[in-house]
């Protein structure tokens, strides 16, 4: 099981996580470029590049047949290596899908926009905010401070990921996926638009996670393993 991050971030966001699946199957969760402590391509990157990207991961270890799970931009990046390598990729877990109209694409490029840096500070508040603001029930603030350094690490490229996300058409490639998909919803800042993924998996299921947002990997992670380990097994 391959485990792709959000942006910014890091595999450390599955880190409870991959102990629980671990007791059932192999799983991985790099840092994809750019972010923790992955070298930075040049140039700013597309999802496909992440997804070639993951695609030497697959190689460069060896192997054969892989489920892949994602988390917002992760879940971008599931779809086009699910589309890159058809007969690597067996099955994607996605946790949710941004599937943005062309004004919250409007909205959303001008919210997550490179930042200048300030000498008070004030951009590191304003991520701090925005991390509490986002943070789902039972999230604390020693887990939401725990997150923060990856979220503020390289700060000159930390929005490439969004960048890469916002100009990927989820509408036109999600309906190309003929792998299964467990399509995970939960109540965080992407629930509407995932909603707008029914009709559109050619085989896969959309669970919504009522009342969990984002920590819900850590808050509520046996119950997560158990769905997601239920899917991967499952003829």
């Amino acid at each position: 099981l391959l485990c792709f991050h959000m942006s910014p971030h890091s595999g450390r966001i599955y880190e409870k996580f991959a102990q629980t699946m671990g007791l059932q199957r192999r799983v991985i969760a790099p840092d994809t470029p750019g972010f923790g402590a992955s070298d930075a391509p040049a140039v700013p990157p597309s999802i496909e590049d992440y997804a070639g990207a993951m695609g030497d991961v697959i190689d460069a270890l060896k192997l054969d047949i892989v489920d892949v799970m994602g988390y917002h931009t992760g879940s971008k990046t599931c779809v086009a290596l699910a589309l890159l390598r058809p007969k690597a990729v067996r099955k994607l877990v996605m946790i949710s899908a941004p599937l943005f109209s062309a004004q919250e694409l409007t909205d959303f490029r001008a919210t997550y926009a490179a930042e200048p840096l300030t000498e008070d500070g004030a951009h590191l508040l304003k991520k701090w905010r925005s991390a509490v603001r986002w943070a789902g029930p039972g999230k604390t603030i020693a887990m939401i401070a725990d997150d923060f350094p990856d979220a503020i690490r390289n700060p000159s490229i930390s929005w490439w990921g969004h960048r890469a996300a916002f100009a990927y058409d989820l509408h036109s490639q999600l309906p190309r996926v003929q792998q299964p998909i467990l399509l995970l919803n939960p109540d965080d800042d992407l629930h509407q638009q995932t909603l707008r993924a029914a009709g559109m998996l050619q085989r896969g299921t959309i669970v919504h996670l009522k009342n969990w947002g984002h920590g819900f990997l850590d808050l509520h992670t046996a119950q997560v393993a158990a769905r997601v380990g239920d899917f991967l097994d499952r003829d």
